[in-house]
């Protein structure tokens, strides 16, 4: 079935969700991270807006949320899942992250990609092609 043009009458949206204690600073982080902008703040839950196709990425409250280690350890929470965004000049891109509230561990794992923690401590990853 064909969608229609109109990115907001489509019925086909999906998007990833973040747990998180705060997510007015985890929303706001991702917001200035990523030039997008906050579409919807329900309790609880707020949506952000990439600004095209269909994706977008929410955070939810969560008081219980445990914040995973990176890296990886085998007594402690893990990394259910990550997300990835390609820049173009890693170190500005880094230096801005971590401008915002990112921190960037020690460990990393190869030489394009640096793993960055954002403020609820979901690892994410910056890399350059």
């Amino acid at each position: 079935m064909a969608q229609p043009a109109d990115r907001w009458a489509r019925s086909d949206w999906w998007g990833v969700v973040l747990d998180g204690p705060d997510i007015d600073a985890l929303a706001t982080f991702y917001a200035e991270l990523r030039g997008w902008s906050i579409w919807r703040r329900d309790p609880g839950h707020i949506v952000l807006d990439a600004g095209e196709g269909v994706g977008y990425l929410a955070v939810q409250e969560n008081p219980d949320f445990v914040r995973p280690a990176w890296p990886t350890e085998s007594s402690r929470q893990q990394m259910m899942s990550h997300l990835d965004f390609e820049v173009t000049d890693l170190e500005a891109a880094v230096a801005h992250a971590v401008g915002l509230g990112a921190e960037l561990p020690a460990h990393q794992p190869q030489k394009n990609v640096r793993v960055l923690l954002d403020p609820a401590g979901h690892p994410f990853c910056l890399y350059s092609a």
